[in-house]
């Protein structure tokens, strides 16, 4: 199975995603044709927002790194990115299980009426694979490694049911959560910030969304001349020749235009397989409210997660630099960064500046936890039989590397049965709080569901 997962990871979900969609349509009830054309889409929208991400981070990465390596602070981990990430977490002994695991605990908790999300991205169940490797790596126990699977899993649907109000409010996504390990403990983050920020004088009256930012400065207010804007100043303090910096310019302004209409891409092949889902659930659990969840792919696109992604790519790689004690070169998940933030855009109502000093906040513990956790995924990497990259020793990722659900995982292993059933206590706990009326009429009114929306609304699958 570990073999079949490692093929699997290789085929990477632009390949893996379309087989599942076509899969999942014809036992949802589409046509063979619906569902062929559904499942292609999905593809092409992956492949073009990979494309887009790519060109983010080959564009900003390099020239952030120059803004910053004079410094001269030894960073000895390095962030080799999530599909490295993901391909050390399946090909673990414990990562071997992660699908099955997760499917049994999301249906159990369906049944129980502890979660209204089905989470149909079967390729990001590598995000409990990878918090159950962490733990069988620190305790040396296979059985610790799955119910660690089991916890980030209980976890992951809790906050894609805590976080679908404001994902409502501010996408229009009536039907669809978002149970994506790397953005949901962002949310939580979020709430706590947005809590702060309300609490600043002036600042909370800052109206700071690309709407407000476009009738404040007209043309400069617009989401590609903010980009190219930035990708030139970006290039001008790095010292780069004039070449590159216009290159810079251009290639950043690309990214806020292009990644948008990736999105929509893909949307337009979600749609009809959403559609079905609904139905398909509402036929089998009759007068429940039931969501599908999905990548937060689908959230990457919307111009304030886009500019403040664009800011923060050096404002990160220069935390790395000043922060005391880190030890984590920030470099592949830099390019990830506007996943790292989907969930944050809609808390802070798309708000830019809340969303960019919001995000840097975010990624002071992010750095710390992928520094503490350093060792561990060395270790599970040097397992699987990872290539380390060229002079790399010691590795991490900020997805999931730098992430709160295995770190609280993780913690909870060290003292090994005890710990990780008290977690595992208490989130399902949070998950029955969270299921209850009155919870749920609280996260609307706090969430604003039923305000006028604060951005376009996005295609609803309602």
């Amino acid at each position: 199975m570990s073999a079949m997962l490692q093929y699997i990871n290789q085929l990477g979900p632009s390949v893996v995603l379309p087989v599942i969609i076509f899969v999942l349509g014809l036992v949802l009830g589409l046509s063979a044709g619906r569902a062929f054309r559904a499942g292609v889409l999905i593809g092409v929208g992956f492949i073009g927002i990979n494309l887009v991400i790519g060109l983010l981070g080959n564009s900003i990465g390099p020239a952030a790194r120059q803004m910053v390596e004079h410094t001269g602070v030894q960073l000895t981990y390095l962030d080799v990115g999530w599909p490295s990430t993901a391909a050390i977490a399946f090909g673990a002994s414990v990562g071997a299980l992660a699908i099955p695991v997760g499917l049994v605990v999301n249906i159990g908790m369906l049944l129980l009426r502890l979660t209204k999300t089905l989470d149909i991205d079967l390729w990001n169940y590598w995000h409990i694979a990878f918090a159950g490797g962490i733990v069988a790596i620190l305790t040396g126990n296979f059985a610790l490694g799955v119910l660690g699977e089991v916890i980030a899993m209980v976890l992951i649907l809790v906050l894609a049911d805590w976080s679908q109000p404001w994902v409502r409010r501010y996408f229009g996504y009536d039907t669809i959560s978002f149970p994506h390990g790397t953005s949901t403990p962002y949310f939580v983050i979020a709430l706590g910030l947005e809590w702060i920020f309300e609490r600043i004088p002036g600042f909370r009256q800052w109206d700071a969304s690309p709407e407000a930012l476009q009738r404040r400065f007209g043309v400069f207010g617009d989401s590609m001349v903010l980009g190219l804007v930035f990708g030139l100043l970006v290039g001008i303090i790095a010292g780069l020749p004039w070449t590159q910096i216009l290159t810079l310019g251009m290639s950043v302004a690309a990214v806020m235009i292009i990644l948008p209409r990736m999105v929509a891409i893909l949307m337009e092949g979600l749609l009809p397989v959403a559609d079905a889902a609904t139905t398909f659930l509402q036929k089998r659990f009759p007068g429940r409210e039931l969501y599908i969840g999905m990548d937060t792919a689908l959230l990457v696109g919307a111009p304030a997660t886009i500019a403040a992604s664009v800011v923060l790519v050096p404002l990160t790689l220069g935390l790395a630099f000043v922060l005391p004690g880190n030890r984590t070169l920030p470099f592949i998940d830099l390019a990830t960064i506007p996943f790292i933030v989907a969930l944050m855009t809609p808390v802070f109502r798309g708000n830019v500046v809340r969303t960019i000093v919001g995000g840097l906040l975010a990624m002071i513990p992010t750095l710390y936890i992928a520094t503490l956790l350093g060792d561990n995924m060395t270790i599970a990497a040097r397992n699987v039989g990872f290539a380390f990259p060229a002079n790399a020793t010691q590795i991490t990722s900020l997805v999931d590397g730098g992430n709160l659900i295995p770190f609280l995982v993780h913690l909870a292993g060290g003292t090994q049965w005890v710990g990780l059933i008290i977690l595992l206590i208490l989130a399902l706990a949070l998950a029955y709080l969270v299921q209850r009326p009155r919870m749920e009429e609280l996260m609307e009114r706090w969430a604003g569901v039923g305000e006028q929306p604060s951005a376009e609304p996005a295609p609803s699958a309602s």
